[in-house]
Parts: C-alpha cells; structure tokens; sequence
C-alpha cells in the first residue's frame, strides 16, 4: 500500500519493492497520478472514478502504458445510470481521447464541462456549456470592445437551404470525433485558400473525396462568398434561388448597378435587401452546374 500519511523512508520502500517487481499490486490513492514512471506497471483499476476530476483522470491513466508493453486502464463505476451528467461526459472523454498527444484536447473538453468562469474575478463558476466555448470567447471579445468605446459589427452566419447532399459519410471517415472536428473546421472557413488547404489535407489522410464530400466543401466555398457579401440566406426556390441581404448593411450602389447591367436576365431585384437568380429546375437539379453559376455570380458582386 502507499498513500500521503506513510513517512518517507516507508513510502519509498514500498515503491522500490514495487518497481523491482517485489510486489505485483499496489494499492494506492491519488499520490501516484504524477512523477512517477514505473515502465513495468501496464494495468490499472481506478475504483469510483466518477468522483475524480477529467485532468486526475488523464493523469492516473498516464501511469501505464510508459514502456513498450500494451497496457490496459479501467475506469470502475457503480453503475452508468447513477452517474450525473458530467461525471458521464468525463467517462466518456477519457475513454475517446486515448491516442497519443490528447492532452490538449482533454483540456478544451475539460473546459467546455466544467465552464471557464468568471475571467477578471475570483469566482469560478460559468456558463461555458449553454452557449459553447467558442462562442463564449466571441461574447468576452465583444463585451471587451464594447467597454474599449470600438464598433463590433455582428458577423453574419449565412444559411444555405439547397437541394444537394453535402455530408462526410461513415464511410469516408470512421471516426466520429474527427468527423465533427471537420465539420467545424469547415464552418471556421473564411478564404478559399483555406478551403484548399483543408482539401489537401482530406486528400492526403483519407483518399479521394467522395460525391457528397466534394458537395460540402463547394457549399462552404459558397458560404464563405455569402459571409463576405453579408448574405444572410440563399434559398432553393422553385424558379431559382432567392438571395437575402444583411437589411443593416444593403447592396451598394455599385453592386445594384452590376446588378441591373446582367444581359442574360437571370436576375431579379425583390426588395432593397434581396434578389433572385432566376434558374430551370434542371438547372438546380445539377449540383456542378449550380455551384459554378452561383460563385461566378457572387464573385461578380465583390
């Protein structure tokens, strides 16, 4: 046994017996989650581990598997249906992040369920996981330019209702934490020569682009031209496809005019706030030809 009350020299003489594999088993409490590096040790039972925080978790399990043996950590609970909520969340993020180099991701994940709380004061207890922890940045960010006396314009976040299948199928990607990783990589894409690096770098970890994964990644393209126009929608009609401006920030003289000299009469001014890109309904049917028309025409507009 070893624990925090044992004097020194007997403390010592128990791990030494254990290190030279005198002993097999070691009882132990917390004392053990740092500092030591016991290459032998490949297994470990972490009794009520409910009750140990994600990063004591991290730790604990960091005590094995130091060698080039396989080894095993098991995490023993009373049962899942007692556990609270975020007792389950850290069960569950110790169990996904096991590869090597996970700490930093166990620390974004320990941060979004224990929330980051109060950033200038003593307090510590937040509301990180109602709104997210990116999010929650974005509204410090802004509270912050808002007491310096500087404008925060809102960023538009267009919404794109059209008639394609745009998804990273199972099949493509297996795993489902790196599925949602890349999604929200995408939805973080601002120029395309973003875009083409996150290209690249799908084509090189998992091969060709499937169909509907080519179909997202020119949808984002879209997205990141209507987040630059301020668009807030771009909507599948059946005569076309209705685009809504930011009402706070309209078309520009410059851009009605460019508007109004289109000669194949594809387009239609709405209202001061909006257009529609008159297309056949073969037209919105073929997804490639669709792409093509509608970022020549936004790229038109900037």
């Amino acid at each position: 046994m070893a624990h925090g009350q044992m004097h020194g020299r007997e403390l010592e003489q128990v791990m030494w017996k254990f290190v030279h594999q005198e002993t097999n088993v070691l009882l132990t409490t917390t004392i053990i989650e740092s500092g030591l590096d016991i290459p032998t040790a490949n297994t470990i039972l972490i009794n009520d581990a409910q009750r140990f925080g994600l990063a004591d978790l991290y730790q604990l399990r960091g005590r094995v598997g130091r060698s080039g043996h396989q080894a095993f950590a098991y995490l023993l609970v009373p049962s899942d249906r007692g556990l609270t909520e975020e007792a389950r969340a850290r069960i569950q993020a110790i169990q996904e992040f096991c590869e090597l180099g996970a700490g930093f991701r166990i620390a974004a994940r320990d941060l979004e369920i224990r929330g980051a709380g109060n950033f200038l004061g003593k307090q510590q207890s937040g509301h990180i996981a109602a709104v997210g922890f990116d999010y929650y940045l974005q509204l410090i960010e802004q509270s912050v330019q808002e007491l310096k006396g500087e404008p925060a314009e809102a960023e538009i976040e267009p919404v794109l209702n059209l008639k394609v299948s745009a998804y990273i199928p199972d099949s493509y990607m297996a795993d489902t934490y790196q599925r949602l990783a890349t999604y929200r990589r995408l939805s973080d894409v601002k120029t395309e020569p973003d875009l083409a690096g996150l290209r690249t770098e799908l084509e090189d970890r998992f091969g060709a682009l499937p169909e509907p994964v080519e179909h997202l990644l020119q949808a984002v393209q879209i997205k990141a031209l209507a987040r630059r126009l301020r668009i807030q929608s771009l909507d599948s009609r059946s005569d076309g496809i209705q685009i809504a401006f930011d009402p706070v920030h309209p078309l520009t003289e410059a851009q009605v005019r460019r508007l109004l000299s289109d000669a194949s009469g594809r387009i239609q001014l709405v209202s001061e706030f909006g257009v529609k890109l008159r297309l056949s309904e073969s037209e919105q049917a073929d997804w490639p030809m669709l792409f093509l028309t509608l970022t020549n025409y936004l790229q038109s507009l900037l």
